[in-house]
């Protein structure tokens, strides 16, 4: 299988409780800030097209996401972090980029330790919100 660079969790709950536990982890964490969220299955149905249930929400540690862009030139384009979630056919899955994808895409060097505190928070955050 090829790596894509994007970590996938399943579920426990069902999409509303998924996303809303995710929401709170975030927001109630006072390192991380909610940023803005995307409802693509709105978007979708507001020119009448099916989606099935994908949401994602934006969140930021300017604290970690600072030395990561200062270091990579490009990394921007790919924080501040997010997480989708999705519902295909009953199986709600959670999925974010791997922070070590985004290591090599962008040549971020000599910020190892920050890219380990953002690797361990996505874990626990993601993990968190997948378990009933």
């Amino acid at each position: 299988m090829t790596n894509t660079g994007i970590i996938t969790k399943i579920s426990d709950q069902n999409f509303n409780d998924t996303y809303n536990k995710l929401k709170n982890i975030i927001s109630n964490n006072p390192n991380l800030k909610v940023l803005f969220e995307l409802d693509h299955q709105a978007n979708a149905n507001s020119v009448e097209l099916d989606l099935a249930p994908t949401k994602i929400i934006f969140f930021g540690n300017p604290k970690l996401g600072t030395p990561l862009m200062a270091s990579g030139t490009f990394t921007g384009l790919d924080l501040p972090q997010k997480i989708l979630v999705t519902d295909r056919d009953g199986t709600v899955s959670i999925s974010y980029n791997d922070p070590n994808h985004l290591k090599d895409r962008h040549n971020i060097e000599g910020q190892d330790e920050v890219l380990q505190k953002v690797i361990g928070a996505l874990d626990k955050i993601t993990t968190a919100a997948s378990q009933a």
